[in-house]
């Protein structure tokens, strides 16, 4: 299957909530802004290596203010027009005023930019809650409602936490959050990563019931090193299975079987949630394409 979704400069962009109509699955990759010129160099090569996949879209992740913030705009503009690859640009809330956020928005929208991922953000590095700055948004809620009431064109997504934000383990009030989120304009919304598909099949089933009625796409990431997603998973509230966990552990002092196991179990999820009608699916490659292309490979995408 080929997911056709490139732009050029000589077509208006693709919104992102416009392919879910079509018969493939979504198949996205999501990357982070490196701090470096050389990291950003870096990271174009792995974007350009996962280009022969046929991504739906890519996405760039967004740090608050300063060159972090800069870098995201300048990628997801130079990925976008330079690969032909539709791009989603990934927005905080996070030490910005409404007026800071109108300004990014427009510089997006003037790159030919029409996908945004509306999102809260974490709090900033050394705090422990996340506090708005006068005159900015608490909420991604209401991130997504200024994006609307602004009369900008973008296709707006957002985030889902289908285990609980790490914020809020209480899942029917995180479920309340979210349909707040959704009825303020949010086109589709993307997963966080999670391991067990069975996580993801019931919060399904309750967003359902509290009537989201937008696609939501899984989110998924091949474990490549071991403390690495302990890390990862502890910081955004994810599980590991019992059962993946044991087979890490087997083969916890050969890298590269790690690294197949990890594959392996991608692989498996990413098929059956498929198979159970996912609308599409989102890697978190962390900045590498290796693990990716061997999964992608895997399921014939």
């Amino acid at each position: 299957m080929s997911n056709p979704s490139s732009t050029t400069p000589a077509n208006e962009p693709t919104r992102i909530v416009s392919l879910f109509s079509r018969p493939d699955p979504v198949i996205s990759f999501e990357f982070f802004p490196p701090k470096t010129e050389e990291g950003v160099e870096a990271l174009y090569r792995t974007v350009e290596e996962l280009s022969p996949c046929r991504p739906s879209f890519v996405s760039v992740t967004y740090g608050a203010g300063g060159s972090t913030r800069d870098r995201t705009l300048e990628l997801v503009a130079r990925i976008q027009r330079d690969l032909g690859i539709t791009t989603m640009a990934h927005l905080t809330c996070v030490g910005s005023t409404r007026d800071e956020i109108g300004e990014v928005l427009r510089r997006l929208q003037d790159s030919g930019i029409r996908n945004v991922l509306a999102l809260r953000g974490d709090p900033p590095k050394g705090e422990t809650e996340f506090r708005a700055v006068e005159g900015g948004f608490s909420y991604a809620s209401e991130l997504v409602g200024y994006i609307r009431e602004q009369g900008f064109d973008f296709c707006v997504g957002a985030a889902c936490y289908p285990e609980g934000h790490v914020e809020n383990r209480h899942l029917e009030v995180d479920l309340q959050n979210l349909v707040t989120k959704v009825k303020q304009g949010v086109d589709f919304l993307v997963s966080q990563l999670f391991f067990d598909n069975e996580d993801y099949g019931a919060f399904l089933r309750r967003a359902k019931a509290a009537g989201i009625d937008v696609p939501i796409v899984p989110g998924l990431m091949p474990v490549t090193n071991v403390g690495q997603t302990e890390r990862f998973t502890k910081m955004c509230g994810s599980r590991i299975p019992q059962e993946l966990h044991r087979r890490l552990k087997i083969v916890a002092n050969d890298p590269s079987a790690v690294v197949a196991t990890g594959v392996q179990w991608t692989v498996d999820q990413a098929r059956a949630l498929l198979g159970a009608g996912a609308p599409g699916l989102h890697f978190y490659t962390l900045n590498k394409s290796s693990a990716t292309l061997a999964v992608h490979a895997a399921l014939g995408l």
